[in-house]
């Protein structure tokens, strides 16, 4: 449909709703605008905001889907960083269409998203909207692109809205996963693509709810035409849980579920070879045919065992997991260790990608305030003008367009816990002044406040800038800088790890659990220098997990862009056959040995140095 003036687009609706206009009956635009004509009685001229909860009301709609918004908070967040430099906006929306969690794109999109009130605590229902991305998957349950003026209402014009429905481990719905955009640039198949990646993170997100649920029963993951299926059954073999597509794929029920029918009923495997975790076996039918091949993970309380008494948990286990075997990060982890509880502000310094965020959220679990927030700005994607409210909140009618109740602020969220500024050096200088004061007197002063409000706040702060040069040179507060660096920690990038090999391993099990790699693959993984660092690593596998054909993943299925200014292919090539001449020069040339540190077979680096004309010699 092409742009059209608010009164040709208004004529257009109504004729389509009436069955005036030749268009296609069974589209689902056209059968969405004759609902919000004939069900729900709207007027596609109207114009105005769309309902909006207080603070108060969404806290009190959110309460029952806090343990689902914990789990699919850092695939929203990945989706996020994806799709920030498109201008789109990701937003968690319950069932009925209530937005419940939001993330903005950065600059002047983000004041747009704010001033037409789609963010949190706004309602996108189709009965009180009409026709959009979100109230229409919601109604249809069914994913759905609305591009600009296929909305119901005119005054959405300028956005598209790209929207997969979440259900839980039930097969019932519980919500959806929003994604808009306002820029004019995008053509449609730009957001058909943007609404691929968004049905894939929602996959995600419905297996991390099933996994959760059901985590002290077994789960077989069953290949489908319409993608995996997840089946939780207990050690008797009885099926105790089923997600939407297993349930579709085997013609499962409520009924039959609670039954406790026997999982050889449906699919039937060697459980002799399913005895450790996420092992792949051959699945069938009952009668025998071929479903492919799957994964079954034992439960957790298999996997992770009771620690004993006198074995206490370290609460500084996930920061010596992050560390890997870097031995850098290893000396940064114990320096962490020795200042414990001490409320020492920590700065983080390194390349986009590396994970300053993650590691950030494990210092703070590892602290004694792990049981209050942790609170995350990043000073980067926030437009200036929004900062100062964000961080030391506001009074009630502090300026136009302020919350009715007023705002807390960042700063005040994270009493008795940490805030995290990621990007600390984008801050602008007028706003380093007011942190400055808040970090000296350890009280915060709202705008439109009478007095201040005392705050204890552990700061960890992050950016890829030289922070101690932007001092030099005026462009950053010297005497923030050094209440910023109690201590610093440099994070490695990818390239530069010791153990880089162990993460591209671990990362392709997390984004590609269904399948392996090709020897040519890992090759290239190895030898790439990623420029994204552990966010490019995990895009890359990620997306060569869904285009793997056979759950092989070759060398065709990574998106390795060009990395130097040079063509994609001398890069990785010249990378591939210095890698092989390295692994041949630390084995003193024995084949054999080289091709085992290269996770190769012997006969594959033969043709490898043919074809690269590498002598054993080098």
């Amino acid at each position: 449909m092409a742009s059209l003036s608010a009164s040709n687009h208004v004529a257009r609706v109504l004729s389509v709703a009436n069955h005036v206009a030749d268009v296609d009956a069974s589209s689902r635009i056209a059968n969405s605008w004759r609902r919000c004509v004939i069900s729900h009685k709207l007027d596609p001229a109207r114009q105005g905001p769309p309902q909006t909860l207080t603070e108060a009301e969404i806290r009190h709609v959110a309460e029952p889907m806090e343990e689902t918004i914990r789990l699919v908070t850092p695939e929203l967040d990945g989706l996020a960083r994806v799709l920030r430099d498109a201008g789109y906006c990701v937003n968690l929306a319950d069932a009925n269409a209530t937005m419940l969690f939001s993330r903005l794109p950065g600059e002047a999109d983000a004041r747009l998203f704010m001033d037409w009130k789609i963010y949190t605590g706004s309602n996108f229902a189709e009965a009180f909207e009409g026709t959009n991305g979100l109230g229409t998957a919601l109604a249809e349950q069914k994913p759905i692109l609305v591009h600009r003026d296929e909305h119901f209402r005119a005054q959405w014009h300028m956005f598209s809205c790209a929207v997969a429905p979440l259900f839980d481990q039930a097969g019932r719905l519980a919500g959806a996963v929003n994604i808009t955009s306002c820029r004019e640039d995008l053509e449609r198949t730009a957001h058909q693509l943007a609404l691929a990646v968004t049905m894939e993170a929602t996959r995600r997100m419905e297996g991390a709810i099933f996994r959760r649920h059901f985590r002290n029963a077994w789960i077989a993951t069953v290949p489908g035409d319409g993608g995996s299926g997840l089946l939780a059954y207990d050690d008797d073999r009885r099926i105790v849980g089923a997600c939407r597509s297993a349930r579709a794929l085997l013609g499962l029920t409520d009924g039959l579920i609670a039954s406790g029918i026997d999982l050889s009923r449906y699919v039937k495997f060697d459980h002799h070879a399913a005895r450790g975790a996420d092992e792949t076996v051959e699945l069938r039918r009952a009668d025998g045919r071929a479903l492919g091949r799957g994964h079954v993970a034992p439960p957790l309380r298999t996997r992770s065992p009771v620690p004993r008494r006198d074995a206490p948990i370290d609460r500084y286990d996930a920061m010596h997991r992050l560390a890997g075997r870097d031995p850098g990060l290893i000396k940064s982890v114990k320096r962490l260790r020795s200042i414990g509880d001490h409320n020492l502000p920590v700065l983080l310094h390194g390349e986009t990608g590396v994970g300053k965020d993650v590691f950030a959220r494990a210092i703070h679990a590892a602290s004694n305030r792990a049981r209050n927030n942790y609170v995350a700005l990043n000073c980067a994607a926030m437009p200036e003008s929004l900062i100062d409210a964000e961080l030391f909140g506001y009074e009630a009618g502090a300026f136009t367009g302020a919350r009715r109740d007023g705002s807390k602020g960042l700063i005040v969220q994270a009493d008795g816990g940490t805030l995290f500024l990621d990007e600390i050096g984008d801050m602008p200088i007028a706003l380093q002044t007011r942190l400055l004061r808040v970090l000296e007197n350890r009280e915060v002063w709202p705008l439109g406040a009478l007095k201040p409000v005392p705050v204890d706040i552990r700061l960890i702060s992050a950016t890829h800038r030289d922070l101690g040069r932007m001092a030099e040179e005026g462009a950053f507060r010297a005497d923030l800088y050094f209440r910023l660096r109690g201590m610093e920690v440099r994070l490695p990038s990818l390239r530069e790890r010791a153990d880089r090999d162990d993460i591209i391993r671990q990362i392709a099990r997390e984004e590609a659990p269904d399948c392996r790699l090709s020897d040519e693959a890992w090759v290239l993984l190895s030898a790439y220098p990623y420029p994204g660092n552990m966010r490019q690593l995990r895009h890359v596998l990620r997306l060569a997990g869904c285009t793997a054909e056979d759950g092989v993943i070759t060398d065709a299925d990574l998106d390795l862009p060009p990395f130097g200014g040079r063509t994609a292919e001398p890069d990785l090539a010249a990378a591939e056959r210095a890698t092989i001449i390295e692994a041949l020069r630390r084995h003193g040339g024995r084949v054999t040995e080289a091709a085992r540190a290269l996770k190769l077979s012997r006969a594959t680096l033969y043709r490898k140095m043919k074809a690269m004309k590498i002598e054993t010699a080098q």
